[in-house]
């Protein structure tokens, strides 16, 4: 997956999609667009394919009055299969609290979108050794509002990580990978536990991927910016 939060313009982005289209995917990876809400349609239109679009956010009702909030509804409209909920961003700049992308999760899976759901914790929560703690409470309000897993995939981005250029080691991303597989066997299923895919983000680059791509539990990237 790919976060392009708010940068580019319809110029930009287009050529850039003209560079992607040319990309060769394994028929076992998929991948996926974060866009701007502006150019879902207009990229969506570009796009080869093999890839797929999602917006960056959505609200948790199908419409109404709620000025400057998109819903999945308008998100599918314009060609989206999927929305990123939760990023760190969206909770640490614009405040949105567990309930909330509870609700959002639990809203845009019923309307028919498949969710990249956000957890991670702040470099004060792991220097004082509450990621576990964290990255589990933000997982369980999740969790409780997905009835089918199928369309779900945990974006594990630890928030010190992102856009600082600090990279999680591979052995800190497998292990808190691996424990957030755990917390899913014992308190979702088993089977879940095996088929979720959990996949990392906070400054993956070209040069941190490949190593990270080894550890038995990363199962993909969430990559910001375009």
């Amino acid at each position: 997956g790919t976060n392009w939060k708010m940068n580019g313009n319809r110029k930009a982005l287009t050529e850039l999609v003209c560079s992607i289209n040319k990309a060769k995917i394994n028929d076992q990876t998929e991948v996926v667009f974060g866009v701007p809400a502006p150019y879902l349609e207009c990229i969506r239109k570009a796009l080869d394919s093999k890839f797929e679009v999602a917006a960056q956010n959505c609200y948790k009702v199908e419409k109404g009055a709620f000025t400057g909030e998109i819903s999945p509804a308008m998100i599918k409209d314009c060609g989206g299969k999927w929305v990123i909920l939760g990023h760190s961003e969206r909770r640490h700049v614009f405040g949105e609290c567990d309930e909330l992308i509870g609700q959002k999760v639990a809203h845009a899976l019923e309307a028919g979108l498949g969710v990249i759901a956000c957890i991670g914790e702040k470099l004060d929560e792991r220097e004082g050794g509450c990621t576990e703690e964290v990255v589990f409470a933000q997982t369980k309000v999740i969790a409780e509002n997905v009835k089918n897993w199928e369309k779900v995939v945990l974006a594990y981005e630890p928030v010190w990580a992102i856009g600082t250029g600090k990279t999680a080691t591979p052995q800190q991303a497998q292990e808190i990978h691996e424990k957030i597989r755990k917390w899913l066997k014992d308190h979702v299923s088993e089977d879940v536990s095996k088929c979720c895919r959990i996949i990392y983000g906070g400054s993956v680059t070209a040069g941190t991927c490949a190593e990270l791509a080894c550890m038995g539990d990363v199962d993909g990237f969430l990559v910001g910016d375009p």
